[in-house]
């Protein structure tokens, strides 16, 4: 089973309950997830139960549903506009303390000139504010039942941030599998497509940074194309 993109997950039981545990080798995400699920605990939201944890073993309730990443376009489509609510839900909930740091932009745009990427426009926009993120809003790490998010799964990389830097990265990234995503979550959202659109080209180089740092090459070579075509720019 999959629930989550990050780290060994696997279904275990105890006691008569379908729980599952995550096991993650980087000790400050670990206690990140962690502080995040015991705040999503006060949040109406659609996430998973802390059970239990122990140093690099996260042990929490088994949700319902396939990620929309596994669905066809036009259920993926219905998932992640359904999505957008929630994540807005999320945005407007109480900040926790402890979590991450939020990414450092002017660090991106810095490492991104350095190595050399493909010509991009990049200017970080004006804040919007601060909002508890989930640090990764995307098809994989939400789960569905026919287009009905049941479950919103792998906050390890949550922190306080800007809420509308992190919608575009959801829009931005849900646009390069199908344009259409991108309109849907920004509309479902309640946000201005100008003022999230101004995010882009950030999102664009943070991308090209993981894949240039982590692989894989062809990824990067796909990307790398797309930039220089002037495409998700």
């Amino acid at each position: 089973m999959r629930q989550g993109a990050v780290g060994a997950v696997r279904r275990v039981e105890a006691e008569g309950r379908r729980l599952v545990e995550k096991r993650m080798t980087d000790p400050a995400r670990h206690d990140n997830e962690v502080r995040a699920l015991q705040a999503l605990a006060h949040v109406d939201l659609p996430t998973p139960e802390l059970v239990d944890e122990t140093p690099g073993v996260i042990v929490m309730t088994e949700m319902p549903g396939v990620r929309l990443d596994d669905v066809d376009r036009q259920t993926r489509l219905a998932g992640l506009r359904a999505s957008a609510p929630l994540l807005r839900r999320l945005h407007e909930s109480e900040l926790p303390d402890g979590l991450l740091p939020a990414p450092d932009d002017a660090a991106i745009v810095e490492r991104y000139h350095a190595a050399g990427g493909p010509a991009l426009r990049l200017t970080v926009p004006p804040a919007s504010g601060l909002a508890f993120c989930h640090g990764d809003w995307t098809d994989g790490n939400l789960l569905s039942v026919e287009g009905r998010i049941t479950a919103v799964v792998d906050w390890e990389a949550a922190h306080i941030g800007d809420p509308i830097r992190e919608l575009s990265r959801a829009a931005w990234g849900a646009g390069r599998k199908d344009p259409r995503s991108s309109d849907a979550l920004i509309a479902a959202y309640g946000a201005d497509p100008a003022v999230v659109h101004a995010w882009d080209a950030i999102h664009a180089a943070e991308l090209w940074l993981w894949f240039a740092e982590a692989g894989p090459p062809e990824y990067l070579a796909e990307l790398t194309r797309e930039l220089r075509d002037g495409l998700h720019g």
